[in-house]
């Protein structure tokens, strides 16, 4: 499994790297600093710059007279996140990820031997420095957890390679929505037939419902000598780190890609009517499709995604420096001239400062996918703060009057810039809140929530038990929402969670759609 050839690289340094002769060889000894000032400058960039071809591949989406206009509309809005984020303050996306890196060491290289703290150290420092969310839980017993307030540890493997000098590296930030969005299926050699093969996939692919910000970058692996081949390779093709495999099989077991079912998996996620988020063509980008040997007794499949946050970037170590992958600095190239309004028509505009009551009147019963423009105050609370409020509820206490008052947005915060009403302040994924819903609404609180995804059931029925309405906004474009929609914030509680505390936010024209009505409705209903 090689590097893709057609990358190009940047220097970022020549330091810390020389060569010195051993047994008649040239060896490549690297310092830790060089290491080091690898992994932050990856960190960096990869949170507020994305690759070329991605950005072309929104831009295609905004130009293609086929496009739904709720494609076009998520397109544009990824193209001018971008935009923003690459001012170097916002980041593209609230959740800055979990740090992910492969290194590839050639046996000609030397280094002190903790390459994993010298990789670590970068990533601190990429955190520490720059306005990224700090995500990573420490397990202090079975139940409680601490946030380690530095974004560490980060998963960090290092390969040894062939007889070269070089040390290349991949580095990733993957978020929780997509990294959430990746399955093993243990399936039987059965469904290695055309016709079953397809059905199978046409039925998991829709599974991944629109949480982890489509359009994706899908990838699909068949086979694999173990579970964790098939994940790993799943999470390498999605990066598009092994577009050079061969595209035909061979007598030596090799893996390689199926252009064929590419092009056809593509073709079949067009016609899903899932979209770009809220209804279209544009599910996925573009789809790898990797085939591995495998056990005669076994078929594992692994489905996976890159998502809106496209967070990769290529890295290599030589005797001539330190190289990073050049990703994009002028995202505004492929900016188009385009008038926002032609995209949407029958915008309502919803006041949420006349409560309630009132919201509920104009939202209710729209139309599930209507776009509605929230002006006002919003509740922000996700995972543990809703854990908390559910134990008030079990102890026989009322939820907060704030809870019941406003929509509940479900989010955390990147840190906040000097200067700046919030950090990157995109949605979280609906679906992890689903189990409180019913409670809650019967309580009198959530009636109207924010999020990402689609939603179970449960919720729909509540919903239509209790009036509710699930707004869905778009996911991936948390720069461009703490721009321009949110204009102040606050911790109303729990500020211990950090992230995850309690928020009250002011926003202004903030753009949702409605996916779940208070009939019942769902806009996924019949599509997932």
């Amino acid at each position: 499994m090689t590097t893709p050839s057609s990358t190009v690289f940047r220097k970022i340094s020549d330091q810390g790297v020389r060569l010195e002769s051993f047994q008649g060889q040239d060896m490549l000894v690297v310092e830790p600093e060089a290491i080091e000032t690898l992994s932050k400058a990856a960190f960096e960039e990869i949170n507020f710059y994305l690759r070329t071809k991605h950005l072309e591949q929104l831009k295609a989406i905004v130009d293609d007279p086929e496009a739904s206009n709720n494609d076009r509309f998520v397109a544009l809005h990824y193209l001018k996140n971008s935009v923003i984020a690459a001012g170097g303050v916002l980041p593209m996306c609230q959740d800055t990820g979990t740090a992910i890196i492969m290194g590839k060491k050639g046996q000609r290289v030397w280094s002190q031997g903790d390459d994993k703290g010298a990789l670590s150290r970068g990533v601190l420092g990429a955190y520490a420095e720059r306005n990224l969310r700090y995500s990573q839980l420490a397990p202090l017993s079975m139940f409680e957890e601490k946030n380690t307030r530095n974004n560490l540890p980060a998963q960090i493997d290092i390969l040894a390679d062939g007889p070269q000098d070089e040390y290349n590296f991949l580095f990733m930030a993957k978020g929780g929505g997509s990294a959430n969005k990746t399955f093993l299926f243990q399936s039987t050699p059965s469904t290695l037939e055309e016709s079953r093969l397809e059905a199978f996939l046409d039925e998991k692919i829709k599974t991944l419902g629109t949480a982890a910000c489509p359009p994706y970058h899908l990838a699909v692996v068949i086979g694999g000598l173990s579970a964790e081949q098939n994940l790993k390779t799943v999470k390498l093709a999605s990066a598009r780190y092994l577009d050079d495999l061969p595209t035909q099989g061979a007598d030596d077991a090799r893996a390689y890609r199926d252009l064929d079912w590419e092009a056809r998996i593509l073709e079949m996620t067009r016609t899903m009517g899932i979209g770009a988020q809220f209804g279209g063509k544009y599910y996925c980008h573009d789809v790898r499709v990797i085939r591995l040997p495998r056990h005669g007794a076994s078929l594992p499949i692994g489905l996976g995604v890159s998502c809106g946050a496209d967070r990769q970037a290529l890295g290599k170590i030589t005797r001539d420096g330190v190289f990073l992958e050049q990703l994009e600095h002028d995202p505004a190239q492929f900016l188009p001239e385009i008038d926002e309004s032609a995209l949407s028509s029958d915008v309502i505009s919803v006041n949420l400062n006349e409560g309630m009551e009132q919201t509920l009147a104009k939202i209710a019963n729209l139309p599930v996918s209507t776009r509605v423009n929230l002006t006002g105050t919003i509740i922000v609370a996700r995972d543990a703060a809703h854990a908390k409020l559910r134990a008030r509820l079990d102890a026989g206490e009322p939820l907060p009057d704030y809870f019941k008052n406003s929509p509940i947005y479900y989010a955390g915060p990147a840190k906040k810039p000097e200067g700046y009403a919030s950090g990157a302040f995109g949605p979280t994924t609906a679906g992890r809140m689903d189990s409180f819903m019913k409670q809650f609404q019967a309580a009198g609180g959530a009636l109207v929530t924010l999020a990402k995804g689609n939603r179970s059931e449960e919720v729909r029925e509540a919903c239509a038990t209790y009036g509710g309405v699930y707004l869905g906004t778009i996911g991936g474009v948390a720069a461009k929402l703490a721009q321009e929609s949110i204009k102040a914030m606050e911790v109303v509680e729990y500020p211990e969670l950090g992230m995850e505390a309690i928020w009250r936010i002011e926003v202004e024209d903030f753009p949702a759609f409605v996916i779940i009505n208070a009939k019942g409705e769902d806009f996924f209903q019949g599509i997932l």
